[in-house]
């Protein structure tokens, strides 16, 4: 009885397609988020804290009860995720990326409390952190890491290129205006936070005083706009991998599912969880059904 209890309240908590309750638990995780980070900006304007100091403080309070209550359900319910070693589910939960954002959703309320003269505005920013839990539910930004770490030598070329413009620009602009405005182009390091912030930004707010500074700062932004072209389409194509990889292996598993003709209640299950972990859309799974099943009748 104790262990189904712990299993059942897992697979609710981790989104399981078996438990019904998962999904009132994403969305209630996910308000209780977002109305954390609205109160958190909005107590940063002094005109509404003023008036409204006593609700944010009771939010907070009551929000952390929320969140501590949450990350010690994990803790105690992930015990039932390998059979005859508790502590090496919850620890794994702990230390992984989503136990460590949950923990750190409570933190700046214990640290407010126990060292009351911390700066509150960095407290305010670790608040703001909890809205990353969002990405438990959202495969947005798994797949934007996903999809850097694929294409790490493109990135990684990329890099290599931007630097070696970014210290040429800098180096022609501590030459062609070093004398004329030493201020800004006096050293090359001072010259090399200008192209970075041309490059990147297109405009390094220092307006060049000759022509040879005039022709060095127009095709240093030329060649930030090229980059962040290059960039862009690595990751657009990084994206497209990855969707295309999640697609590749559904229709993988679909195809292992359909290869006796008959598809049983946990299959089904399995198949539901996978949708739900790769975040298609029940008309392409409907698709690939029927690209699947057309492929065995062939």
């Amino acid at each position: 009885m104790f262990e189904q209890q712990q299993t059942t309240l897992m697979e609710i908590l981790e989104g399981s397609p078996s438990q019904p309750m998962s999904r009132y638990a994403e969305w209630l995780i996910s308000t209780v988020v977002l109305v954390n980070c609205s109160a958190v900006i909005l107590d940063s304007v002094p005109e509404i804290h003023a008036v409204h100091k006593d609700f944010f403080h009771e939010l907070e309070f009551w929000s952390v009860m929320f969140f501590t209550a949450e990350y010690l359900m994990r803790v105690w319910s992930l015990g039932a995720k390998y059979a005859g070693n508790a502590w090496k589910g919850r620890r794994d939960y702990i230390f992984s990326p989503f136990g460590l954002i949950d923990f750190f959703a409570t933190m700046p309320y214990y640290l407010h409390v126990f060292f009351p003269l911390l700066d509150l505005r960095i407290l305010r920013v670790l608040r703001l952190l909890r809205i990353l839990k969002l990405s438990k539910y959202n495969s947005a930004l798994q797949d934007l890491f996903s999809a850097v770490y694929s294409e790490r030598r493109a990135f990684g070329s990329a890099a290599f290129l931007l630097a070696i413009a970014t210290i040429v620009s800098a180096s022609l602009m501590h030459v062609a205006e070093g004398h004329a405005q030493p201020q800004h182009f006096g050293t090359i390091p001072h010259s090399i936070y200008w192209a970075i912030v041309t490059i990147t930004s297109g405009n390094g707010n220092i307006d060049a005083m000759t022509k040879a500074g005039e022709v060095i700062a127009l095709l240093t932004g030329f060649l930030g706009v090229c980059m962040a072209a290059i960039l862009t389409g690595i990751v657009a194509s990084a994206f497209a991998n990855q969707m295309s990889r999640k697609k590749s292996a559904y229709q993988a598993q679909l195809r292992q599912v359909l290869a006796d003709g008959v598809m049983s209640d946990e299959e089904k299950v399995s198949l539901k969880r996978l949708q739900m972990q790769f975040r298609l859309s029940d008309k392409e799974v409907q698709t690939m059904i029927e690209q699947a099943q057309a492929g065995n009748k062939s």
